[in-house]
């Protein structure tokens, strides 16, 4: 069996901030593994262990995400594909259609028995990706789900829904599945592991590696404008004791007529 898993490094922007052009400038950004990629990652390599197999991530991005590739690798993962062309440079935003069509091109190259992503990334929440990736290889998908488990032919997942809801279901294979925090529990990398990722090899695809028709790549949104929008109030902080905060909140309430 083998699995690939869709990671990404995901963008935390610091509280006070200045914007570049259409950017956060880079002294205010930090960046890590996707949280939700982790629990991924996670599943993968469980099911792995358990069963058999290999797990294969993939990242699209330029030279600066190694570092994040390398700890999905010290957390388990068996071999990372890292996907970069400069024409991805050349688009304001990497948007979903954009990521499926380039990871497409990727499980035709691996054929994989399933595909892992997170339900979605930290800093653009699209959320889209897998079922978008799904309907482009024909795949059955799965979203949100919260557990697995898996047959010869069929996964059964049970899915997370609104209203504090749950569905069983059970998906044919291959499929594309969603995973959501709180499947499993992440493992730390032991320092052994950690100095394995970093003298392993990351595959470096091009376009003319994975026979990508770049002239396919039109991303379906522009990004044309960033700013911080402005605040219609501000925050009052008490600090103190609660009887002396209580009294300081119920002066506040009756100035601006609340309890009118």
């Amino acid at each position: 069996m083998k699995i690939l898993v869709t990671v990404t490094e995901a963008a935390t922007v610091d509280t006070v901030f200045e914007i570049d052009g259409l950017d956060i400038d880079d002294r205010y950004l930090s960046t890590d593994l996707n949280e939700w990629d982790a629990y991924a990652l996670e599943e993968a390599v469980q099911l792995a262990e358990a069963e058999g197999g290999e797990v294969v991530t993939v990242t699209i991005g330029s030279d600066g995400v190694e570092e994040t590739i390398r700890q999905a690798l010290a957390k388990g993962a068996d071999r990372a594909i890292r996907v970069w062309d400069e024409r991805l440079a050349a688009l304001s935003v990497l948007d979903p259609l954009t990521k499926a069509a380039v990871l497409e091109a990727v499980v035709a190259d691996e054929q994989p028995d399933l595909v892992f992503t997170g339900v979605q990334s930290a800093d653009d929440s699209f959320g889209a990706t897998g079922v978008v990736l799904a309907s482009r290889l024909d795949w059955a998908w799965g979203t949100i789900v919260n557990d697995l488990q898996l047959d010869s032919t069929v996964a059964h997942v049970t899915r997370e829904l609104e209203g504090n809801l749950e569905e069983l279901t059970d998906i044919q294979r291959p499929a594309v599945l969603t995973i959501q925090t709180g499947i499993n529990e992440p493992r730390f990398a032991s320092l052994r592991d950690i100095t394995r990722a970093q003298q392993a090899d990351i595959a470096v695809e091009s376009f003319a590696d994975l026979r990508f028709d770049a002239d396919a790549l039109v991303s379906s949104i522009e990004r044309t404008d960033l700013y911080e929008p402005d605040t219609d109030g501000e925050a009052t902080i008490f600090e103190g004791s609660p009887d002396e905060t209580a009294a300081e909140l119920a002066a506040v309430v009756e100035e601006t007529g609340v309890t009118r």
